[in-house]
Order: C-alpha cells, then structure tokens, then sequence
C-alpha cells in the first residue's frame, strides 16, 4: 500500500499534475524526486505526477496525457495501447520506468517537438482515430496494426496485436484483411507472418513470446488458457496447450512465479494435471524464452516428439 502523501501537499490529490504545476504551487525538484522515491508520488508518464494511492483508470490515463500532449496530435502506437489496456500492455520494463509519449500528428501536419514525446508525420484515415476523455487515439485497430509492424522484436509485435484483440474492435481476421493497406511498407512481411499467431487469450508478454516459439518449433497451432476441469468442479488453466495431445507449455515470469507460495501453487497445480489427467507440461523461464541463446523452441520440439513418441509407440 503507497505512503499518503504529506497532510499540507498543496496540489488536488485525485487529479495529477505537472513539474511545472509543482513548482508553482512551491514543490522543489528534489522534494518531488523524495516523494516519488518513497512511492507517494508516481509517473504515468513523463513530467506528470499522481498521488500513488490514485488506482489506475482509463480517465486517469487520459488526463494524464492530456497535460503534456499537443491538441493538434493523435496518440498511438505504445502510448495508445496503454489507453485501450493499460500497463498490461506496456513493453517489458515500461512500467519502471517512464516511457516517452507517442504523439504524432496527421500526414503534411509537422511534427510534434518537445522533449517528452517520440513524434513524426503518419498517414491515418478518420475511422483510424477516436476520443477518448477528450484526446484524439488511434483505435485499437489501427493501433494493433501499427504495433504489428513497427515495435522493435516479433515478441512485442504479436504481443502488441494481441493485446488489442483482448482489448476489443480488432481481431486477427480483422487485422490480417487490413493489412493490404500497408503493403511495401516497413515491417509488413513479419506482420504477414505473425497475424496468425495473433490470439486474445495470450495473458503476458511472456507467455506471447512463448507463443512464437511454439509456432517457430513446427509445432500445431496451441489453445490459449487451456482448462482443465477439476473433480470438485473448479477448474485450473494452462498457458498454451494441445488438448487432443494433453501437451502444454506454461511461461514462468518472475511477477507470478517467484515467492515460495507461487512455487508451492504450481506444482500443486501442475502435479495435479499430470497425475490426473495426463498431460506433459513443459515449463520455461526468462532465461530459456529471451535472447539470443534461448533454448525454448528446441526444447518444445524435442519434448512434443518425445510425448508423441511415448504416446503412439
């Protein structure tokens, strides 16, 4: 739970605000570091502040872009997706840190210049864009077909689209019959390729790149958030899976897998899967799933055919 803020902070606790509101208000630089340094203040985005204790929301997203954006740009890319779904969305290692602001502005528009945002020109049609609490944003469409091509690694591509596919107005159908718009364009031939990996049920950037090494291995497209049904009727869940081979695959990122309670529930969980109704389950970390010297498609490979193996024989 985050510190309250001081009793005589003199700015409004549910709105955030900027530096220059700070210092005007008679906030000193190093006083805003020292309350974002013991977690009473945080950053959503670069030279705006909230109270730390403020839950996250999309209006709160909005009027904290609103602050620093110009009103003549539209929002997208990153700064969009994290509008449409949140930090969820955010690429890894975003959420500690402050990422720039996506702000660009419509074809023959000019650029965006100032030092919180990453800018340039880029042709939209008017259904590519939307309001939301007053700021113009690419829809979520238009957003997952801009993520698909220009993020820097096929991982944070498919993650992006799929992201917008859970955050509704998009789908991969959707998405693979608008690429023909972009055709020639920087980032397209991959986007070809990973639009049909695209799928809502991917819950982390994790388990996304987990996903394109499943489909790198040569292995059949996998069901996302496979359930498993209980003998009580409850029911647990794997990350991606095969359900006529009982095979799956589970991301262990260290947010959910790292405490000894974690641990204990997994393989309570897992144990349970397996001794019950017969599945192999692979697991894999960030170790063997990033980089690259990951081992995470050939050890796919290797222990579907072993499965398969025992199986069939």
């Amino acid at each position: 739970m985050p510190l309250p803020l001081p009793h005589d902070f003199p700015l409004p606790r549910h709105l955030p605000f900027t530096r220059a509101d700070a210092l005007q208000a008679g906030l000193r630089d190093w006083g805003l570091r020292q309350l974002a340094h013991e977690g009473r203040l945080r950053r959503p985005v670069r030279n705006v502040y909230v109270d730390a204790s403020l839950p996250d929301s999309l209006e709160l997203r909005c009027r904290s872009l609103g602050l620093v954006v110009p009103k003549d740009g539209f929002i997208c890319d990153l700064t969009a997706a994290w509008i449409h779904a949140g930090e969820k969305s955010l690429a890894p290692g975003d959420h500690e840190r402050v990422p720039p602001v996506s702000c660009f502005r419509p074809s023959d528009g000019g650029t965006v210049r100032n030092a919180i945002t990453t800018s340039g020109e880029r042709w939209v049609r008017p259904d590519d864009l939307m309001e939301i609490h007053g700021l113009v944003v690419t829809t979520p469409l238009r957003t997952a077909l801009d993520l698909g091509r220009l993020q820097r690694t096929a991982d944070m591509r498919l993650w992006g689209m799929s992201c917008m596919a859970a955050a509704g107005g998009s789908t991969r159908d959707r998405i693979a019959y608008e690429l023909d718009r972009f055709r020639k364009q920087r980032g397209i031939v991959l986007q070809r390729l990973l639009v049909e990996r695209v799928d809502p049920g991917l819950d982390s950037f994790g388990e996304a790149a987990l996903d394109n090494r499943w489909w790198d291995a040569g292995l059949p497209p996998p069901e996302t958030q496979v359930e498993i049904e209980r003998d009580d009727g409850s029911s647990y869940f794997l990350d991606l899976g095969l359900r006529a081979e009982r095979f799956a695959g589970e991301y262990d990122g260290r947010a959910w897998h790292t405490t000894d309670e974690q641990r204990e529930h997994d393989r309570g969980r897992r144990g349970w899967i397996r001794d019950h109704r017969a599945w192999r389950i692979e697991t894999f970390t960030e170790a063997n799933t990033f980089g690259h010297h990951q081992d995470a498609e050939r050890l796919l490979r290797d222990a579907f055919a072993a499965h398969r193996g025992v199986r069939y024989l």
